[in-house]
């Protein structure tokens, strides 16, 4: 158990980068697909997050916060592509702070979630 659960957050954490990893690549002008960027239930993290986590541990507060931090990353995300795509590539780049901030509390939520379910507290 422990190291199937030490798996399952190890691939959470890299699909929560590769998420961060796209949409930089979408603001720096590369043909990366809107969807799984705007959409916090098509991305890979947010499927993971919707079919393990809230279905196993959604009785945690931790996980109605993690999938919250979640969708407010999308909205960020959001807002960003969309400047991008009002010509305002430079403003939406700077953006990214709010999403490393955001992408930091997700990182701090999966360990806090993480330590629970080993722990059982």
């Amino acid at each position: 158990m422990t190291d199937d659960l030490k798996q399952e957050f190890d691939g959470a954490r890299i699909k929560h980068l590769h998420f961060k990893s796209k949409l930089r690549s979408f603001l720096y002008g590369s043909g990366t697909a809107e969807a799984p960027i705007r959409d916090p239930r098509q991305c890979s993290f947010g499927q993971w997050l919707t079919t393990y986590v809230l279905t196993r541990y959604g009785q945690l507060p931790v996980s109605r916060e993690l999938d919250a931090a979640h969708t407010q990353i999308h909205l960020e995300a959001n807002r960003l592509m969309d400047m991008a795509q009002r010509g305002q590539q430079d403003e939406a780049i700077a953006g990214m702070a709010e999403i490393n901030r955001l992408a930091d509390l997700i990182t701090q939520l999966l360990r806090t979630l993480e330590d629970k379910i080993r722990t059982g507290r």
